[in-house]
């Protein structure tokens, strides 16, 4: 039996594995009709992948799942010593980290700045924002690396390189234009250096860039089911009859009665404020006998008259 792959033709995922095994020689077939939407919901299908998400690989022994997972498979399938995975325990390990780099970083990345944009989540400016400095993050280093290598783990391709690309694929292809590629000039000689590969052009063709941005469109809402529309058309002109109800008025506090001055107990003063400010703005020589005269206004109006000691 023969290694059967099921997912689409035009699958990024997919392209891991076909692209491992043509450096590998393994022969893989893509299922034949797989449509996807129907296909992966089938019951046979399930059995392999309880999710229903492609690609899944079916092998004589059992099937896999999960891109890198069968990549892997592929790759060490006619030897377990594949040049795919370096010459040496170390690249072996780099080769991995950029595995999961490829996977953790810029597919998330892409991911996330791509599915708001065309309606599948909603978008959010300011989430967009974050997205793009963390993923251009992430591009910056991958650009810092390839600035003095060629490729990303020793001298030729490697298992790294197959998934770094196939990720990168539908960056250029659905939503990176040149305008933002240009900031990592590295990562695009990479990029179009290997996909005009023999080994990966058979499965890619002639790659294009993207010309702009998609267009944000706003996100799209689930279908409602026609019973639930037609019960809440229903119910709506009940509820326009129905008044609200006018809830009671709250209780004012009774005002609290004011403390009382102490200097309210006195009696009045007999006291002509205006006519002693009048004396004293009026004078304008002897200060000290209007002065004594001031307090002759004092002495007559106050009610405790000022006196010696």
């Amino acid at each position: 039996m023969a290694l059967i792959l099921h997912a689409g033709k035009t699958n990024k995922n997919a392209f891991k594995a076909l692209i491992v095994a043509e450096y590998t020689g393994v022969k893989i077939e893509l299922a034949e009709n797989f449509e996807m939407g129907v296909s992966n919901k089938t019951p046979e299908f399930i059995k392999m992948n309880p999710l229903g998400k492609v690609p899944v690989l079916e092998t004589p022994d059992g099937a896999i799942f999960e891109s890198n997972a069968i990549a892997r498979y592929v790759a060490r399938l006619k030897s377990y010593e594949s040049p795919l995975f370096g010459s040496s325990l170390l690249e072996y390990g780099q080769v991995e980290q950029w595995v999961d780099f490829s996977t953790t970083e810029i597919d998330t990345g892409l991911g996330n700045w791509y599915r708001p944009r065309v309606g599948l989540t909603p978008y959010l400016p300011a989430a967009e924002e974050a997205v793009v400095a963390s993923f251009k993050r992430s591009m910056g280093a991958l650009n810092t690396h390839l600035a003095s290598n060629t490729y990303l783990v020793g001298h030729s391709v490697t298992l790294a390189d197959i998934a770094m690309i196939c990720t990168l694929y539908l960056g250029f292809s659905w939503l990176l234009p040149k305008s933002v590629t240009s900031e990592f000039p590295h990562v695009e000689r990479y990029f179009w250096t290997l996909v005009n590969q023999p080994n990966f052009k058979k499965f890619m063709g002639e790659v294009k860039q993207a010309e702009a941005l998609p267009p944000v469109q706003s996100a799209k809402k689930p279908a409602q089911p026609k019973e639930a529309a037609k019960a809440k058309a229903k119910e709506e002109p009940k509820k326009a009859k129905e008044e609200p109800k006018k809830e009671a008025p709250e209780e004012e506090e009774a005002p609290k009665p004011k403390a009382k001055n102490p200097l309210d107990l006195l009696p009045p003063s007999k006291m002509i404020l205006d006519d002693w400010k009048r004396l004293y703005s009026n004078t304008k020589t002897n200060f000290r006998e209007v002065a004594i005269k001031g307090i002759f206004f004092i002495d007559s109006y106050f009610i405790f008259p000022i006196t010696g000691n």
